[in-house]
């Protein structure tokens, strides 16, 4: 199974419970066809970075699901014919980027915290064999 996000845009001119009822539905369409919802968070009312719909303001809602291609094509089609969602975008997770990030952890955890290095023997015997002369030896 894939994994997928979906971000969408509830109309705020909705009641609490119409939101809540929302939100629910979508839920459900995703467990109806046989998914996983992972993760379900909520931002709330938030004004948006430019007017959509004549709407100044909307609910967040991010979804993080497990499925098969046809839950996001289900979830796109209702949410086309819903008035009560203004905006929508669904994205598929690849497993490169968990990947990554995991990789990018071990090599973190990896490094060693050193101390001062002290200098080479070698480069303290060149410092004795070759001192440097002060401005009263130069003259």
């Amino acid at each position: 199974m894939r994994q997928y996000e979906t971000a969408f845009l509830v109309s705020p001119k909705l009641e609490e419970e119409e939101i809540k009822a929302t939100i629910q539905e979508t839920a459900d369409i995703v467990s109806k066809k046989k998914g996983k919802i992972v993760k379900q968070d909520i931002w709330g009312k938030r004004k948006l970075a430019y007017p959509i719909k004549k709407h100044e303001e909307a609910y967040y809602v991010f979804f993080t699901y497990e499925g098969e291609a046809d839950i996001p094509a289900e979830l796109e089609r209702r949410f086309k014919q819903s008035d009560k969602i203004i905006r929508y975008l669904t994205v598929k997770k690849s497993e490169k980027e968990n990947i990554r990030s995991k990789r990018k952890k071990s090599k973190v955890t990896r490094r060693k915290t050193s101390s001062v290095e002290k200098p080479s023997p070698e480069v303290e015997n060149e410092e004795k064999l070759s001192p440097e002369k002060t401005d009263e030896e130069k003259e």
